[in-house]
Parts: structure tokens; C-alpha cells; sequence
């Protein structure tokens, strides 16, 4: 049986050049379209973190955790907009369990 709904965890590293203001508008972004195509269940914002290695000669980024329920089909767009939006360094999005 094909799923109808999964748990996903979507966790984005967002440059530390940009400012506060730019900052909260990607965190809101990357909110809105999750809350417009599934449930979003938590939001924890982890702010920011010294890198494992450096990413566009940054050694810091900023990190947000999100736990959102979906269909199937939507972290593919997700992933998608993650890669295409400026200011997001990396984006890792991976399937928590099935509902």
C-alpha cells in the first residue's frame, strides 16, 4: 500500500552574512510553504553553530530543525526551493517514519 502522509525532519544551515532580518525571512519562508503543504510540527531554531568544515569560506552557519507530516511528493519540492534559494548553504531533508 502506498503511503498517504510521512513525518519528515528537514534540517537547513543558512548563511551567517546574512543579517537578522534576511535570517527570519528564510525561517518564515521555508515555514509558510511547509504549513501551506503539510503539518509542521515543530520548529526549533538551533541559531548559530560553529561548521564541521568550511561551506563558501564560512566556518559558522546558522541551523534550523523543522518536523513537518506531508505526502510523499511535496520533499522533493521542498528540497528543490532549498537548493534554488540564496542565503541556504546545505539542506538535508529525511523521512522520520510512516503515519
Amino acid at each position: 500500500m502506498a503511503k498517504v502522509t510521512a513525518n519528515y525532519e528537514v534540517l537547513y544551515i543558512i548563511a551567517p552574512n546574512l543579517g537578522e532580518e534576511a535570517t527570519a525571512a528564510l525561517v518564515a519562508k521555508f515555514k509558510d510553504l511547509v504549513e501551506a503543504n503539510g503539518t509542521l510540527t515543530e520548529l526549533n531554531e538551533w541559531g548559530s553553530r560553529r561548521l564541521a568544515y568550511p561551506i563558501e569560506d564560512h566556518t559558522e552557519g546558522y541551523y534550523v530543525l523543522m518536523t513537518f507530516e506531508s505526502k510523499p511528493d511535496f520533499p522533493a519540492e521542498l528540497d528543490r526551493v532549498l537548493k534554488i534559494t540564496d542565503g541556504i548553504m546545505r539542506g538535508l531533508i529525511t523521512c522520520t517514519d510512516e503515519v
